[in-house]
């Protein structure tokens, strides 16, 4: 028997129908898929002379084809990095760019970055022809002024001194000492652009260590400036520690309170560990409260040494550990060990803020004044703290008392000054006459009246 025409027209339109919600389907499942997706780390606000940018290209299919970083300015459109890449193509592109500032020929200003990208998944509408990331910027080709304008004449290695200089339009200033960056401050009348930095040489720095001015702005733009201020050599003195078992197995449980009574064939590997690692932490720490400074002076003259104590142990001493006849360790002693009465009164060397008082590994409880522009002083191996962080305190003010917590042979006060972290011999800061020619000085030939006494 015959189909029915009317069947047949149906089975025509249905067919025809599921090809066709078949397609419209399949074509907007391809539209629906995400293009490239990016992203700047971090995002930029400024673009500079030459400004370093990471670019994040993810696609979702097909791989990343290309892409196109363009700028925009009013009616301007200029393309600052573009780039294809060869397949097999990855989904992701991860690119560290730099761009020119000058060279996209726009003026300073506000300005749109703008990021295009390909992907090699096709799809019925092009979706390529439109930013995926648009970060409004600023362009800045004008780099700080910076001007010298005296500085330490004479430095020596672990030692300090004073740059002091005039900047403008910068967002970060300061001093290079061979590799080690000294922040400067703003200091005198804001409009002056004056600034002063204290800097260290650390005692084992060579001679010919450079030393380098240096201003940045947001945009980070750059200027350095030459400073020709010559390093001293200086000789530092050496040592023998003798480490005894009954020290080791008294003092290893306070210093490492997790461990308990050390046994005694593991008292050399476990004072190793307080040696070393925890020396090292001991810096660390030192480092970050060095960063809890006041941008101005709080000290004024010499710094005191604390009345009848002699010093036993100098700066910069390199001493040999010795345990059970052999050597089995060297480090560096930095400060001055300072010999007294027992548990005698410590006096801070000079005015300042207590930016630390606590325990600090090797060095027991301690004790560090700030006295601002980066200056501070420590003390430790304490048997008492009598002040707590955020007091100020005058010169010959009592911190505690001296004693024998840490890493100690015995009661004395272990005295530091540092700058920026680094520590620097505390002799310079005893002498009144040093100061004058070496901190005060600079100010003076810069105009600057900025510590009493200058």
């Amino acid at each position: 028997m015959p189909r029915s025409p009317w069947k047949t027209w149906l089975l025509v339109v249905l067919i025809l129908s599921v090809l066709i919600v078949g397609t419209i389907s399949f074509l907007g499942w391809r539209q629906s898929v995400p293009g490239v997706r990016a992203a700047v780390a971090p995002p930029p606000a400024f673009i500079g002379l030459k400004t370093p940018l990471t670019l994040a290209l993810t696609a979702a299919r097909g791989g990343v084809v290309s892409f196109e970083l363009r700028f925009v300015q009013g009616t301007q459109k200029v393309t600052a990095v573009q780039q294809s890449f060869p397949p097999p193509r990855q989904t992701e592109q991860r690119l560290a760019l730099t761009v020119e500032g000058r060279s996209l020929g726009l003026r300073e200003g506000s300005a749109t970055l703008e990021v295009y990208a390909k992907d090699g998944f096709w799809r019925p509408i092009r979706v390529d022809d439109r930013p995926i990331l648009a970060q409004p910027v600023t362009l800045d080709l004008t780099p700080p002024t910076l001007d010298l304008l005296s500085a330490t004449q004479y430095l020596a290695q672990g030692g300090g001194g004073l740059v002091v200089y005039r900047a403008k339009g910068a967002a970060r200033t300061g001093v290079n000492v061979g590799g080690i960056f000294f922040p400067g401050f703003a200091v005198g009348p804001a409009d002056a652009g004056t600034h002063a930095a204290m800097v260290a040489v650390p005692f084992d720095f060579p001679v010919a260590s450079p030393i380098v001015l240096s201003a940045q702005d947001e945009a980070g733009n750059s200027v350095s400036r030459s400073v020709s201020s010559e390093i001293k050599p200086r000789k530092f003195p050496t040592g023998t520690v003798e480490l005894k078992e009954e020290f080791l197995q008294r003092k290893l449980p306070e210093l490492l309170p997790e461990r308990g009574n050390v046994p005694p064939d593991q008292l050399l590997q476990a004072f190793l560990t307080v040696n070393r690692d925890k020396r090292r932490q001991a810096e660390d720490a030192k480092r970050l409260v060095s960063t809890k400074t006041q941008g101005k002076p709080l000290w004024q003259g010499a710094f005191i040494q604390p009345r009848n104590t002699k010093v036993f142990s100098n700066f910069a001493e390199t001493r040999s550990y010795r345990f059970r006849g052999q050597d089995v360790d060297t480090q560096v002693h930095f400060g001055y060990d300072l010999a007294s009465v027992k548990e005698s009164p410590v006096p801070a060397a000079n005015r300042g803020t207590v930016v630390f008082a606590g325990p600090l590994t090797i060095y027991g409880s301690a004790v560090v004044l700030d006295h601002g522009l980066g200056l501070q002083t420590l003390y430790a191996h304490l048997s008492r703290i009598d002040v707590k962080e955020g007091e100020t305190v005058d010169k010959g003010a009592i911190l505690g008392r001296t004693g024998s917590s840490g890493l100690a042979l015995g009661d004395h006060l272990h005295y530091e000054v540092l700058i920026h972290g680094i520590s620097v011999t505390p002799l310079e800061w005893w002498d009144g006459r040093w100061i004058r020619d070496h901190i005060l000085k600079p100010l003076r030939e810069a105009n600057v009246a900025l510590i009493e006494g200058d």
